[in-house]
């Protein structure tokens, strides 16, 4: 008979560490700047200036949490104090988070002042559970951090042991290791915690054998909820960061369809449903995607990619309806999924011509993309620099917005291209001169526009020094912009005038 492998481990346990900073934001303050003796963080709450967070020998001198701060000062004179910074707190918050990631992928805070960390599968890279909350607190220690730590089979469970119990809680034995901590535990509020000790439920092991039906009529279903979280009959999820909203809808069919008239019909139906949802978040679509599962379990992806963020289904419907006519519906389709897989924040504006003007120079550039891709739609966009070819750059129309009207001091050409040297003399436009092997006869020049490099930049074109800008009329025709390099004489043609 073989016998397992001693590397294999059961993944179906699920182990769920809580860890508590009871002195976070005095800890991150002493970590800055220690201090020997009480020390305090202060806030001002309600025009009163009260303590907000406290060391361990400030409340061995009585001290508490809430307290006026002048009462503070009169129980304990050698008190030291500084102002409280919340959001600092929630940063180094954020920052433990992410140094609990070496323990495990999925970490998640608990807030003000806790994390919480799925451990399911990872404690044996440490060696076992007991090794592994072992160097979780000597690494806390030696960085100054006070810390509780918690582990249980449930996130609930973990919380109470964290911040009322021992701190550890054998596998499939919630109820055991929750039987004697105080209902606080189950993170009830104040008013629940004190009705339920009046009435002689001062224990989750009590709370846990007692009726649940009267329990739910007068608290209503919250305590049970979290009575069944802490027990693992409820699940709890850990999630790492609050997820941001997710665009997203789909439409299963009774039957498979197969006409594009009936796919538009079901399309129309989740592009309401999806524009109604962006709407409600103020978001807008910007790339979508369409998926047809069919009965052969094949599934076709058609993906539209939009000029500007868009959320009205009138508009959008027809876009996608050039792309409905190409597909292979098989032997039926029987499931949509419309997702906005990029979205941009669309917030409600007031109409005017001028919105009216961008909205349909967007639908524009959209239709356009249809047929030859967004990716290869480019504008001008205008960059602060008086060089001629460093005044803009290419962009995808997608990633930019127009910027207005152009406004130059000095007439630039529309066709710019790198320097061309021409035959030529002296410091003004030449008579004669001959350039891409054309001879050419100046009529008219206007000028000189002296442009100096910029110092700051690098570009290698321009480390000869200044060069004297001229709008040369040739009687060939030719409207050409030419400059002039006085430290090395010569004369070179950049760009030409339509």
């Amino acid at each position: 008979m073989d016998h397992p492998s001693p590397l294999l481990f059961d993944l179906t346990q699920r182990r769920v560490v809580s860890i508590w900073f009871p002195r976070l934001a005095s800890d991150r303050a002493l970590r800055l700047r220690p201090v020997e003796g009480p020390f305090a963080l202060t806030l001002r709450v309600d025009n009163t200036e009260r303590i907000f967070c406290l060391n361990a020998l400030a409340e061995a001198q009585g001290l508490h949490r809430g307290m006026p701060f002048s009462e503070a000062r009169a129980f304990c004179p050698q008190l030291q104090a500084r102002p409280a910074d919340p959001p600092a707190d929630a940063r180094f918050l954020e920052g433990l988070r992410r140094w609990s990631l070496r323990y495990c992928p999925w970490a998640g805070r608990e807030e003000p002042d806790g994390l919480v960390l799925d451990i399911t599968g990872s404690a044996h890279l440490a060696g076992g559970e007991a090794e592994l909350l072992a160097d979780m607190r000597a690494r806390l220690e030696r960085a100054g951090i006070g810390a509780r730590i918690g582990l249980a089979d449930t996130r609930g469970a973990a919380w109470a042991l964290a911040h009322h119990g021992p701190g550890i809680a054998p596998p499939g034995d919630g109820l055991a290791a929750l039987a004697a901590l105080p209902v606080a535990a189950l993170r009830l509020d104040e008013g629940s915690t004190i009705a339920l000790q009046r009435l002689g439920l001062r224990s989750i092991g009590a709370l846990a054998t007692a009726a649940r039906a009267p329990l739910a009529r007068r608290f209503g279903p919250e305590l049970l909820m979290r009575l069944d979280q802490a027990l693992g009959r409820r699940a709890e999820a850990i999630a790492p960061l609050v997820q941001p909203p997710h665009f997203a809808v789909r439409l299963t069919l009774p039957e498979p369809i197969g006409l594009a008239s009936d796919v538009m019909a079901a399309l129309k139906r989740l592009l309401d449903a999806l524009c109604a949802k962006l709407k409600a978040h103020e978001a807008g679509a910007r790339h979508l995607c369409l998926t047809l599962r069919r009965v052969d379990q094949g599934s076709q992806v058609l993906e539209l990619r939009l000029a500007s963020a868009m959320r009205d289904p009138a508009r959008i419907l027809p876009l996608l309806e050039r792309r409905i006519e190409g597909i292979d519906a098989g032997f039926g389709i029987d499931q949509l999924r419309l997702e906005a897989v990029q979205t941009e924040v669309l917030h409600l504006q007031q109409t005017g011509p001028d919105m009216a003007k961008t909205e349909r120079l967007d639908h524009l550039i959209t239709r356009i993309g249809l047929r030859i891709g967004l990716e290869n739609i480019r504008r001008f966009q205008r960059l602060d620099s008086h060089i001629p070819e460093g005044s803009f750059r290419l962009v995808p129309v997608t990633a930019s917005r127009p910027c207005g009207d152009w406004q130059m001091a000095r007439p630039r050409p529309l066709r710019l291209f790198p320097p061309e040297p021409v035959t030529a003399r002296g410091a003004t436009p030449p008579a004669r001169f001959r350039w891409r092997r054309m001879p050419l006869t100046t009529g008219r020049a206007t000028g000189p526009e002296r442009i100096a490099p910029e110092w700051w930049t690098e570009n290698d074109d321009w480390r000869s020094g200044i060069r004297d800008y001229w709008r040369v009329e040739t009687h060939q025709g030719w409207r050409l912009w030419m400059f002039h390099t006085p430290q090395r004489p010569g004369w070179f043609v950049q760009g030409e005038f339509l």
